[in-house]
């Protein structure tokens, strides 16, 4: 009987029924986003939308161990493969440093990906996307931090610079995939343990590693003394000796004022994830507070916020700009416009 005839039709509706209920094959992708704090943030929309438009996809996610505790709370990382690159550094003649650095390309060898995503662009995380097996892909030359880290990938993406960050790391992933990207903008991050407290707080976020981004202490302190005012609690977390030598100084001119001990970045996530309203400077922690949907401030006294301000779904306000002074009344006024608090500045007399 001739192929066509109609005989052999419903053998032909069976093989396509099979076809169709076969189940769709998992890709796999390796993400090499180590540090900072801020660029990791920037990176986990990327992250959320390569999963959710290449499903089914399994991700891993290379990073310092600093900031492994913070992607478990991402939903969509599979494996989180941390590594201590400046622990290593300066530990390189230890024997232990080398146990450790075997295993780390031992976990990485384990597996083979689709794609191995360098979306940091250095010498450094390419290096470590040479240890993976997989297509190797990442910025090009111009669009790299470092452009000779380019020369290692097989495949090699042009971002304009001009983007913000957040859309730089959404826009390498879409290319990797060769999706175009929607207007969802999703952190992935869970909030099933978010901190409910019956007593409301606000959160300071006046620690910096770079002195220029720093806000002047008695701005802050003002700001703080608005917010007790108010009837909220603040907090001032810190991350080192000095932050905390910092926190100490506000706390002791603003009522109700507390500094919590030093926690885990997961932990420090279900903080800010509770709070009234977080005000910071240009830092890592603003922008997971962005990420928390939290109501927020940002003061930038020395970047750009076109290029790294605050990006989430949450009400925020930026002040200031590179070079730019900021008034303690032009945050206090911001606080008015993300929340219901209506904060009146103190230092004013009546």
């Amino acid at each position: 009987m001739h192929p066509g005839a109609p005989g052999r039709r419903p053998y032909n509706r069976v093989i396509l029924t099979l076809v169709a209920a076969a189940p769709l094959t998992e890709r796999s992708y390796l993400f090499v986003k180590t540090s900072s704090l801020g660029d990791i943030v920037h990176s986990m929309p990327a992250v959320t939308e390569l999963a959710r438009r290449m499903a089914p996809a399994r991700i891993d996610w290379v990073v310092e161990e600093t900031y492994a505790p913070l992607l478990r709370l991402h939903t969509v990382v599979n494996r989180i493969i941390p590594m201590a690159w400046r622990r290593w550094r300066s530990h390189a003649a230890s024997r232990a440093t080398w146990v450790e650095v075997r295993a780390f390309r031992a976990s990485l060898a384990g597996s083979r990906y689709d794609a191995v995503i360098d979306a940091q662009g250095l010498v450094k995380s390419a290096v470590v996307a040479l240890m993976a097996r997989g297509t190797r892909c990442g910025f090009d030359w111009p669009s790299a931090r470092e452009g000779v880290a380019s020369l290692t990938y097989a495949r090699a993406f042009a971002v304009p610079w001009s983007l913000h960050a957040v859309q730089r790391c959404r826009t390498l992933a879409a290319k990797v995939g060769g999706y175009p990207m929607d207007h969802t903008l999703d952190y992935g991050l869970s909030l099933a343990h978010r901190v409910t407290d019956p007593r409301p707080y606000a959160v300071l976020l006046h620690a910096t590693a770079q002195s220029a981004k720093q806000w002047d202490e008695a701005c802050w302190t003002q700001v703080g003394q608005a917010m007790a005012a108010s009837g909220l609690r603040v907090l001032l977390p810190h991350g080192n000796d000095a932050e905390l030598e910092r926190s100490l100084r506000l706390a002791a001119g603003i009522p109700s004022a507390e500094v919590p001990d030093r926690a885990p970045l997961d932990r420090l996530a279900l903080i800010l994830s509770g709070a009234s309203v977080v005000i910071g400077v240009d830092t890592g922690l603003l922008h997971l507070a962005a990420a928390m949907r939290v109501p927020l401030v940002g003061i930038y006294l020395d970047t750009d916020p076109e290029a790294t301000g605050p990006v989430g779904t949450g009400p925020l306000a930026v002040c200031g700009n590179r070079g730019r002074i900021v008034e303690v009344a032009e945050v206090l006024h911001a606080i008015g416009e993300v929340t219901d608090i209506q904060p009146r500045d103190l230092s004013v007399a009546d």
